[in-house]
């Protein structure tokens, strides 16, 4: 069966693990359980973008048990001036910004606060493309399948980001994965993808991506560097 039948209906998920939470014992085991939801991909010409940090370990997992190739697609949020945590947009690796303008009206973000955000967001995504990938060229996504990989939703906005930016390279066809997310958030990005696979949709008003998971941790930098050495240097011997 090719991928492109494989989701008729715009979402694929698990649906014994609807609305339950610790379903993962941790972020490789994720990756491991939404491979098998896409088994159909094994071994086929997809590129799994793994965005940086947290959706690395699971792409690295994915692409290992589907033997896919592995890259990343960098993108920041642009995080309030008073709040590092908050953000009222997002800056992805080819320079593409998606901002949420009812937030920045709703904070009366002025301009100049905005556009400083956004610049220093920029630099911050074009440090970490260098840090994780070097001065080599990242793949080009034309004509083929392309897998978009995080360790969860919540608002979906960085992903929405991530999926402008793939979305300009012209793919024959594009798919989010995702271990957990919200069906409010899965229904903000459905129809600008081709398919969104996700083991673990909850419904309900509260919902935290850490939930999903029994360890839970900040994924460092050195970790994706090392995920991604190790799956490149697999592919070259």
């Amino acid at each position: 069966m090719s991928v492109e039948n494989d989701c008729p209906d715009g979402v694929v998920e698990t649906p014994d693990l609807r609305d339950r939470v610790g379903v993962f014992a941790d972020r490789r085991e994720a990756g491991e359980k939404l491979a098998r939801l896409i088994e159909n991909y094994a071994g086929a010409d997809a590129l799994v973008l793994g965005i940086p940090a947290g959706g690395v370990p699971v792409a690295a997992a994915l692409a290992d048990a589907l033997d896919l190739e592995l890259d990343v697609a960098v993108v920041s949020k642009i995080t309030l001036p008073w709040n590092p945590e908050a953000g009222y947009g997002a800056v992805a690796f080819d320079g593409t910004v998606r901002l949420n303008e009812p937030l920045i009206d709703r904070l009366s973000l002025g301009t100049e606060d905005v556009e400083s955000g956004i610049e220093a967001t920029r630099e911050k995504v074009r440090r970490r493309v260098r840090e994780l990938r070097g001065d080599g060229p990242l793949p080009s996504v034309e004509g083929r399948t392309v897998i978009l990989v995080d360790d969860g939703l919540a608002s979906g906005f960085t992903m929405m980001t991530a999926i402008d930016a793939v979305g300009g390279g012209n793919p024959a066809w594009m798919a989010v994965a995702v271990p957990t997310a919200p069906l409010t958030s899965i229904e903000s990005i459905v129809d600008d993808v081709d398919c969104v696979y996700c083991c673990n949709i909850r419904t309900g008003l509260r919902f935290a991506v850490a939930s999903a998971y029994r360890h839970w941790y900040d994924v460092s930098l050195r970790e994706v560097q090392q995920l991604l050495r190790e799956h490149w240097n697999g592919e070259e011997d």
